[in-house]
């Protein structure tokens, strides 16, 4: 029988990590299906889907975990998930739509954009923000992109009205498109 599993890892970037993480997948048996990773600041983070069918592959990954901890300076977590299959690259149910804000970077935008998004039963796909200096002025830009699935009983007009009133109050630009 098939088993899935999340694992998510983080450490100092560097060269090699991903090895690493590949060969800890390849050694226990276990299939990579799906991931992200990315460097934040100056730490690399990885967030992983696995598969697996042998009996002990969750004492397997357990132990290489640990291992990698101990090694290479990781921080690894992971967990079986519950309920078979996972839908992995299957598209979100709703109307796909993305979502961009930019404005100059204040304590609150992902709270209050998430906020309206949530409310309104918006499930965001993916989201990736950054901040980065203005050539000229070098004042922090804040862009952050969305995708997100919005609910086919969920007038679209209405989360942008909401948004918009985000982006006033937030003093940023907020777009909202049909996904490409």
């Amino acid at each position: 029988m098939r088993r899935w599993f999340a694992l998510s890892a983080i450490g100092r970037d560097r060269p090699g990590i991903v090895a690493d993480l590949a060969e800890l997948i390849y050694e226990c048996d276990c299939n990579l299906e799906d991931s992200r990773m990315t460097i934040l600041g100056t730490e690399f983070a990885v967030l992983l889907l696995l598969s697996a069918s042998g009996d002990d592959a969750e004492r397997r990954l357990s132990a290489g975990c640990k291992r990698l901890e101990w090694e290479k300076r990781l921080t690894v977590f992971f967990r079986p998930l519950e309920g078979g299959e996972p839908h992995s690259g299957a598209p979100p149910a709703g109307r796909v739509m993305e979502c961009t804000v930019s404005g100059v970077d204040k304590a609150g935008i992902v709270a209050r954009v998430a906020r309206v998004l949530a409310d309104d039963r918006v499930n965001i796909v993916d989201l990736e923000t950054q901040s980065r200096p203005e050539a000229e002025s070098g004042t922090p830009i804040y862009t952050m992109r969305i995708r997100m699935a919005v609910p086919n009983d969920v007038d679209p007009r209405r989360i942008r009205e909401r948004l918009d009133q985000v982006a006033e109050d937030l003093r940023v630009d907020v777009t909202v498109t049909p996904a490409s």
